[in-house]
């Protein structure tokens, strides 16, 4: 039986059904908007205390630091949910960028863009490769509310172009991620995952919090570089 970071290392994700307490869940819920309305997700998630302090609490630290290891840091939160008034689908794609304090022009680094007022940049493929994303899952994942649909092992491919994801994935065998309230799913940021629209659009609450354990290039800084990586 492979343990959780053989796993990640070999398939690039992998699932721990039960991860946080109902008490644990309940303080989150109050902590977050009780409706994202048509947006379906929030960004800069870092900055809300309960949020962070969930970033740096033992229980994630104890996923992250066999395969991160105890240096690695929170460097980007989002909430996504999908709803009715938000159901919405995700083609096949990697997670290619970064958010960032400014933008400094370095070798390797581009494009660049802005979301939520937010300089984001797309790294060399060796920061992506440092990375983690811990997936928080706040209301139970069904194969009708939308769940993530990854292919294992993808992430070993390094960065794809667009046109290059349909003609990877044939033959391959994609795996749904069906994860209950209170587990987390952690993913490796270049692994080739999909969602579809929710066949029964309730609310599909997920927590997503990105680690990374690398500097950035001379001049450039990971926008919450600043949160603690271990609660005190």
């Amino acid at each position: 039986m492979k343990n959780l970071a053989e796993q990640i290392e070999s398939a690039g994700f992998a699932i721990v059904p039960s991860l946080l307490d109902k008490l644990t869940l309940e303080i989150l819920e109050q902590a977050l908007p009780r409706s994202l309305g048509a947006r379906g997700g929030i960004r800069n998630l870092l900055e809300i205390p309960a949020i962070s302090s969930l970033a740096a609490s033992p229980v994630l630290r104890a996923l992250l630091d066999p395969t991160l290891g105890s240096q690695a840091v929170p460097v980007r939160g989002i909430l996504f949910d999908k709803t009715p008034d938000a159901n919405w689908k995700v083609t096949w794609h990697q997670d290619l960028t970064i958010a960032v304090r400014q933008r400094v022009e370095a070798e390797g680094y581009g494009p660049w863009s802005e979301k939520d007022g937010i300089v984001h940049v797309q790294p060399p493929c060796d920061v992506l490769e440092s990375m983690l994303a811990v997936r928080i899952h706040l209301d139970d994942n069904s194969a009708a509310n939308g769940p993530l649909r990854v292919v294992p092992g993808s992430h070993r491919a390094g960065k794809l172009r667009d046109s290059e994801i349909p003609t990877w994935r044939e033959g391959a065998t994609e795996h749904v991620c069906l994860v209950p309230r209170g587990g987390a799913l952690l993913m490796r940021p270049l692994l080739i995952h999909a969602s579809s629209p929710a066949r029964k659009p309730g609310h599909r609450r997920v927590i997503h919090i990105e680690y990374a354990n690398c500097a950035l290039a001379a001049g450039l800084e990971w926008r919450w570089a600043d949160i603690p990586a271990r609660a005190a």
